[in-house]
């Protein structure tokens, strides 16, 4: 009741309401789209990618988000460069290009002395979000589901058969850009939410505790957004009440709920199978 009160009373922490849902809304779709073609180290490399961007900005005193996309948009493409032009295979090319510009982007912030600023872009205060921030979060949000919308179709075919997909016609390698640029916007947006290190669990944990529940890619992708944004509310909820940093609580709600699907699934949870194994066995 008491933080119920407070959400009235505090615009700042109904900015952070407002983002901490949003982000964990976006990142479910998209997330979803990972899971399913295999890009979940993808979706790591370019959020630590974007430090580089971030510090730049910071130095040039322009907003995070121009420097973020950046250098976002110039690791997938420096990834796809490599694993097509070489014999590195694409794990290592992420591993490569991912680690080279998270360690340029730590050595740039420290360079410009924020060291408190380097913490919040790291692990995530969605309690500081600003107005800026939170709008600029929503126009992403509406951004990526707008594309998810009025593509669907193209990125159901693309996700599940890249060949199929060719087949009929379908630019392959231009969606898979595109699903890394808008990718590349759904880490700007979560930066300060869950910050650069755990904004993969934001983009893989939702993604596939829907993935235990169902078959189905709408039902995957609508189950994935709400997972999100309750893992977002509950996090909000513990970091302003008991004063810890947002990003590693929305990261341990997030994997609560897998746990509890990975367990309990009516499908795919192991509880679940053993009770059905017990009663095939007794039945027998």
């Amino acid at each position: 009741m008491e933080f119920l009160n407070d959400l009235q009373t505090y615009a700042f922490l109904q900015k952070a309401f407002v983002t901490s849902i949003m982000v964990g809304i976006i990142c479910g779709v998209i997330g979803s789209f990972i899971i399913l073609r295999g890009m979940a180290l993808m979706g790591d490399a370019i959020s630590h990618a974007v430090l580089p961007g971030v510090a730049i900005s910071y130095m040039l005193g322009i907003n995070y988000f121009y420097g973020a996309v950046f250098t976002g948009i110039l690791t997938a493409f420096g990834i796809g460069a490599i694993t097509q032009n070489s014999r590195i295979k694409s794990d290592s090319s992420i591993g490569l290009v991912f680690s080279a510009f998270f360690a340029l982007g730590i050595i740039l912030i420290t360079r410009a002395g924020s060291a408190t600023d380097l913490t919040q872009i790291l692990f995530g205060n969605v309690l500081a979000v600003r107005t800026s921030d939170m709008w600029l979060t929503l126009a992403i949000g509406s951004i990526v589901i707008l594309v998810v919308i009025l593509f669907y179709k193209e990125l159901l075919v693309s996700s599940f058969d890249e060949t199929m997909a060719a087949a009929y016609g379908l630019k392959v390698r231009f969606i898979h850009y595109a699903i890394m640029f808008l990718l590349t916007l759904v880490t700007v947006a979560s930066l300060q939410t869950v910050g650069v290190i755990l904004v993969v669990s934001m983009l893989i944990t939702p993604a596939s505790t829907a993935y235990l529940l169902t078959n189905r890619l709408s039902v995957m992708v609508v189950l994935a957004s709400f997972f999100g944004a309750f893992s977002a509310v509950i996090g909000l909820y513990f970091s302003f009440e008991y004063n810890m940093p947002s990003g590693p609580v929305i990261a341990l709600a997030t994997t609560a709920l897998f746990l509890l699907a990975f367990l309990f699934s009516p499908k795919q949870g192991i509880i679940f199978r053993k009770i059905q194994a017990f009663n095939r066995k007794k039945l027998a």
